[in-house]
């Protein structure tokens, strides 16, 4: 049986924005300490952590200092440098892998080890010279030419309709290594977030529908909308794809749901994820809590929903002049407002979120749509 690491031990995470701000927070509940790597000596993790190492990823002795001072140490985002969390395992626990970490940092990577594993995946093409889009494209157009690393949020993609614009799309990427993915008919999109400390100790989040706007989620609705059969088949392909990684830690899953049934992995994220910031209000558990008991070798906790949720991202788009009219969220009974703790706002920048709860999950929609229009006024 492994030994679980108890209260009051010192816990380091990679990374010091808004996912590494709300593990601090779920740990530090719990009774443990934090230190924080990283290089933004406003770092919203940093401002909340008992230790903030101000330092870079890849510095040789701020990883030192935290591999010594550590019981654990995870990660917020999946491009922290492979040879970083090498180190940091050969001298102590790690969680999530550096193998799993690397799967999710390269969607070609992804791609062949989600199909591998025998999981459905929209079909692609791995384009990594120039000379892979000079045959027949047709069977994957239109498409979507995504950059094989540091894209998200919409970044570092394009649509395209005919091979001429699939071979410009690539020259304007710089001709680094992309995927060709086919367009396919979308009924919507919902994510699963997976909690596994071994094999025998996973759990499973409810559901998550998924709407964006112009690449950046934009609302989470939690049940999602969609049939039992479909949201089970989620929750099954999530754990087959965490035991086929032998993950540890939290895993974020997201599907793209077609309109004759079907279910494919769009990708992966090797941590918390925006959507599932509704766990925080809304379960027995949060996501956040998940990855401290998880890095702790602890099981999972409970994860069954509490009451129907909607979760709206606040981007810096809405801030103006000022700071935005939060007492139109705060003066709403089923509303709770999570703000980051930022600097600086900036257009599509994620800088806070709030929850609605209430009785179904039409009720708390149709609430944060309100919510939603009136701080956007």
């Amino acid at each position: 049986m492994m030994a679980h690491i108890l209260p009051p031990a010192m816990l380091g995470i990679l990374g010091g924005g808004q996912l590494g701000r709300m593990f601090t927070m779920a740990a530090r509940s719990m009774g443990y300490r934090v230190t924080v790597l990283d290089p933004d000596v406003q770092s919203p993790a940093g401002m909340v952590a008992d230790r903030h190492v101000c330092a870079g990823y890849d510095d040789e002795g701020a990883l030192e200092d935290l591999a010594s001072s550590c019981a654990a140490v995870t990660t917020e985002f999946e491009n922290v440098p492979a040879d970083s969390l090498r180190f940091l395992e050969s001298r102590t626990r790690v969680s999530p892998s550096s193998a799993c970490v690397a799967i999710a940092q390269d969607r070609i990577v992804e791609k062949r080890y989600i199909a591998g594993a025998g999981l459905a995946v929209a079909p692609f093409l791995a384009v990594e010279t120039a000379l892979d889009l000079s045959g027949d494209l047709a069977p994957l157009l239109p498409g979507i030419l995504k950059t094989a690393r540091f894209g998200y949020d919409g970044k570092g993609q394009v649509r395209v309709a005919t091979p001429e614009e699939a071979r410009s799309a690539f020259e304007a990427f710089g001709c680094r290594p992309c995927v060709l993915e086919k367009k396919l008919d979308l009924q919507t999109e919902v994510s699963v977030i997976v909690a596994r400390t071994s094999a025998e100790l996973v759990r499973t989040f409810p559901v998550a529908e998924n709407q964006h706007e112009a690449g950046i989620l934009d609302i989470s609705i939690v049940p999602a909308r969609v049939a039992p059969d479909v949201a089970a088949r989620a929750r099954e392909m999530a754990c087959a794809l965490a035991e086929a990684m032998d993950y540890v830690g939290v895993l974020a899953v997201e599907f793209f749901v077609l309109r004759d049934g079907g279910l494919v992995i769009n990708e992966v994220a090797p941590r918390p994820h925006n959507s599932g910031h509704y766990t925080l209000d809304a379960c027995a558990v949060s996501q956040f809590g998940q990855q401290v008991r998880t890095l702790c070798k602890l099981p999972p906790a409970d994860t069954r929903l509490l009451s129907p949720v909607v979760m709206v991202n606040l981007l810096g788009d809405i801030w103006r002049d000022d700071e935005p009219a939060w007492d139109l969220i705060l003066s709403e009974p089923s509303a709770v407002l999570h703000l980051y703790g930022k600097a600086s706002a900036r257009a599509g920048r994620k800088m806070g979120h709030f929850n609605v709860l209430a009785e179904t999950a039409e009720a708390a929609l149709e609430k944060a749509e309100t919510l939603k229009r009136a701080l956007r006024r």
